[in-house]
């Protein structure tokens, strides 16, 4: 198992405009492309305007099949153009859970 953990910077006063993007377009898009979400978080304390959300795939093949299955999907680009600007910067980053981590 793979976990992709993604941390996004909002506007300052754009986050409920992101979130509802997100919600109502971004993510029927990855459902319907195979892409499981474990959580999405917004963060209230430290850095604000950030979200961090959180992905499981079974391998790199399968996180790249689903992302380019996703990416092909016209769905996509129309959610894209409607966030275009929310975003200010992204990071990313793969992990793969401890032997004792009650996700695996």
């Amino acid at each position: 198992m793979i976990v992709d953990v993604r941390c996004y910077t909002i506007q300052p006063r754009k986050m409920k405009t992101y979130l509802k993007i997100f919600e109502e377009d971004g993510l029927p898009v990855q459902q319907r492309n195979g892409l499981k979400l474990l959580g999405y978080f917004v963060h209230s304390v430290g850095r604000l305007n950030r979200v961090t959300h959180i992905w499981e795939f079974d391998s790199l093949a399968d996180m790249e099949q689903k992302r380019a299955s996703r990416d092909a999907d016209p769905g996509w680009a129309e959610y894209q153009a409607k966030t275009d600007g929310l975003v200010q910067a992204q990071e990313n980053s793969l992990t793969t859970p401890a032997p004792f981590s009650p996700i695996k």
